[in-house]
């Protein structure tokens, strides 16, 4: 049995792989050829590229921003300011988990006469941001140069 009969019968492996992990290789694929001659990309699809592309970018914008303390609003505030927006439910999630890898500290304060939970870099944290930041411009530098070199550039995409 080759490898086509296999992938259409539902064997379920294709040298060591399982069907299901090609099949979104496969569709992925197809977009991108479609994209080629001019056929639009689905909605969802572009969305969930989009969600991607940023969601380790908003680690760095958030790490950033807490060079200096801030509660969550105040933080959430500022980065919509700077044309970061982000979604409550992601943000204090990501505040915890950043908090439990050792790169944020927080603490409670009262401020205003509520009780409010101020976050601010670690030592690590600033590390993880000098490096990340690093990472940042290397890889910003060299997509520059893919895109300009692709021509996508010049035609403003």
């Amino acid at each position: 049995m080759d490898r086509a009969q296999r992938e259409t019968e539902g064997d379920g492996a294709v040298e060591g792989i399982s069907v299901a992990r090609l099949r979104p290789v496969r569709y992925i694929l197809c977009v991108t050829h479609c994209m080629g001659h001019g056929m639009p990309i689905a909605g969802d699809i572009l969305e969930a590229l989009r969600l991607e592309l940023r969601r380790g970018t908003l680690i760095l914008a958030v790490l950033g921003t807490l060079r200096s303390e801030k509660y969550g609003y105040t933080l959430k505030t500022e980065l919509g300011e700077a044309g970061v927006d982000i979604d409550e439910g992601a943000l204090y999630p990501m505040l915890r988990r950043l908090e439990a890898q050792g790169l944020l500290t927080s603490e409670w304060r009262e401020d205003a006469k509520r009780q409010k939970r101020f976050y601010r870099l670690s030592p690590d944290g600033a590390a993880a941001l000098e490096h990340l930041t690093h990472e940042w411009r290397a890889m910003n530098g060299a997509l520059d140069s893919i895109l300009t070199k692709s021509g996508l550039k010049e035609r403003g995409q």
